[in-house]
Parts: structure tokens; sequence; C-alpha cells
């Protein structure tokens, strides 16, 4: 016996330019759980339909050919048992239908058994931290998209909001486990094409996976709600086949190692200068603007900032560890000594700043002790 999917179908219709153009239904899966969904809800979709056509049919009908101007009068019945077990054993039988499938599938997502490979996922506001375990590979994945274009200065590139500087990568036909976790509110990883959605819970580790299909790239976001950059939380995954998946892992264990270098070296200011403007507009200017002048009332001005000009180490201070009952977060743990090194040179030598100070990793290393 052939089983036809769902999903299989719509991918056929989707070679439509029209439908490409005009999509209403989820967006086609990439992955065995994610068209394990898709039919499910296709299949349910159905069922709805047809219910909806079966009891707006019948009673349409009888208000359309027993109406009284025809002739027929109203009929006083009540408590009549065949017809109360009927209309409740149907229901019901529907309902252990619809619920039998859908629980196979939910146990299916938590089944995180064996996996291949394993991330770590640490949701901040508002960017993602990816964790490779047992490979020492680590890095921060922020909104890639230009500020111009966020302001409106510049027109909307293809995948405005749902671009990345740092793509998840991982292999094809691989399964992948995802630990989930927060450092600060409650977020949630969300891919739809590879049927993956699992929150991320501030002191609570949360697991799910998924098995890409084919090599591609696939985008998703935040699903819930987790304060003002929630629309700047996208998430990307690129998916390879083995020997690329392979070949971007080396290569990112020795831009790691190269990083590391990065403690004992010594920096110049131009150097620092360029390299602090790279961080701070993909981890600060969301909140202070890129000219540093915050947002009066929420995020306040770097521009003229009394702990930008005042000592270096309250400034290190306060971008290492942040600032508690605020939105500023702790940097300590999302960025390299030579990042932060680089962003603090940059805020105290940007805009109206003029402090002339220069600050190199080893300062950083030391602060952090």
């Amino acid at each position: 016996m052939i089983r036809v999917h769902w999903s299989v179908l719509t991918t056929a219709l989707a070679a439509a330019p029209a439908y490409a153009d005009y999509q209403l239904n989820l967006p086609l899966p990439k992955s065995g759980i994610a068209r394990e969904i898709y039919d499910l809800h296709t299949l349910i979709l159905v069922v709805c339909a047809v219910i909806f056509v079966l009891v707006f049919g019948a009673m349409f009908y009888a208000l359309l050919k027993h109406r009284k101007s025809l002739g027929h009068a109203a009929h006083n019945f009540h408590e009549n048992t065949l017809v109360e077990v009927i209309w409740t054993l149907i229901p019901f039988a529907i309902l252990v239908g619809m619920a039998w499938p859908a629980t196979r599938l939910i146990i299916a997502q938590k089944w995180t058994a064996d996996p291949d490979l394993t991330i770590k996922v640490t949701g901040y506001q508002w960017k993602w931290n990816y964790e490779y375990l047992g490979e020492g590979v680590k890095f921060m994945s922020s909104l890639a998209t230009p500020q111009d274009q966020i302001e409106g200065r510049a027109e909307k590139g293809e995948h405005y909001l749902r671009e990345v500087d740092q793509p998840l990568v991982v292999p094809v036909g691989r399964k992948v486990r995802i630990l989930a976790t927060s450092m600060d509110v409650i977020h949630s990883w969300w891919v739809p094409e590879l049927g993956v959605k699992q929150d991320a819970i501030p002191g609570f580790i949360r697991d799910t996976w998924f098995k890409a299909d084919t090599p591609g790239i696939y985008r998703g976001q935040c699903a819930e709600l987790c304060g003002r950059g929630h629309a700047y939380m996208p998430i990307v995954v690129e998916v390879k086949n083995e020997s690329d998946y392979a070949a971007w892992l080396n290569d990112r264990k020795q831009k790691l190692a190269a990083a590391g270098a990065d403690l004992g070296k010594t920096f110049s200011k131009p150097e620092l200068m360029a390299r602090g403007e790279q961080v701070f507009t993909a981890n600060c200017a969301a909140c202070h603007g890129p000219e540093g002048k915050g947002v009066p009332g929420a995020f306040p001005a770097l521009d003229g900032s009394k702990v930008v000009n005042g000592p270096v180490k309250d400034h290190l201070h306060r971008v290492m560890f942040g600032k508690e009952g605020t939105a500023m977060a702790a940097f300590g743990k999302q960025l390299s000594a030579a990042d932060i090194a680089a962003v603090v040179t940059f805020e105290r030598n940007s805009w109206s700043n003029r402090t002339n100070d220069v600050i190199q990793p080893a300062a950083v290393v030391a602060a952090g002790k």
C-alpha cells in the first residue's frame, strides 16, 4: 500500500508561482517530525471541515425545508435516549481518533535519546548562544539586519529581521539534540520548517531534537514575548552536508584558538576601535542607538555617560556583569575578552566621549577575577 503524505501534495502545489507568493498554510516541512506535524494539522483540518459541512448542512437544510411558510409545524419532543447516545459516542470517537496520532507525535518530539550531536542553546535579551557540547565550540548569534533598515532609512532586505551574523550550523541527516535554557526571561527556540519548538526557561534545561532532510537555510524566531527586543531575536539554522560541516567545525575551532591567543596580544587603538564598532553594532546599538543616544526613559545614553567617561574599572564591570533590575545584560559570558576590550575602547572614544583610554584583553581578564 502506497502512503501519500499531504505535504507531498502541497509541495506539488507550491510549484505554482501564485502559491509561492501567497502561502496560507504552514511552511513546507524539511524534516520527518515536521512532515508528521504538517500531516496531522491537515488531517485535523479536514476532519473539522467535514464536521462543519455536515452539521451546518443539516441545520440549513432543516431551516429551509421545514420552515413555517411551507406549512410545517414545530414538533415537541425530548429525552430520546438513542439520539443522546449517538451524539455522545460520535464526538467521543472523533476526539479519540485525533488524540491518538497527536499523542504519538508529542512523544516522538520528546524522544531525544541517541543524538548524533548535542547543542546547548541559551537565550539572552535578545540573542542566542550556541554551545556544541563535546566539541569546544561556542558562539553568540545576533540579528544582522542593518539599523538603517530597522529605522526606515533604507529599503528592507529580503530577510528583514530574519538574518543573523552567525547561524547555527548542523550536518544533514543527523539527529541534533537541543538543550534549551535562558539567562534572563523566558524565550522560545522555534524553527517551523524543522518541526522544532522549545521554551527556554531561566534555571531549567529543557530538551528537544530535529533531523534535517536536506541541506539549506531554515529560519525561525523567538516565539515567546520576551521584552522590547523580541522582534529582533531571529534564528537561522544552516544545514550542510557532512564534508562541509566538518570543514566549518574545524574552521570554528581554529578561530577559537586564535581568540585565545588574543588574550596575550596588545592591540593598537585603531584595531580596537574598528573591532569595537562591529561589536557595538551587533550587541549594543539595538538599545543604546547607533549614535549612543539611548532611548529616553528606557535605555540610557552612552554619549556623555558618567559610567563611560568615569573610571575604566567601573565601565568594564558594567559591561561584563550588567546591572541588576535593568535590561543591561552581563556580556562577560557572551563576548570574548578581546571583544569586550574593543567595545569599551570604542565607547570611551566615540561621539562626544574623548577619554583616549585604550583597553587591552589582559585588563578584561584581570577585571573578571
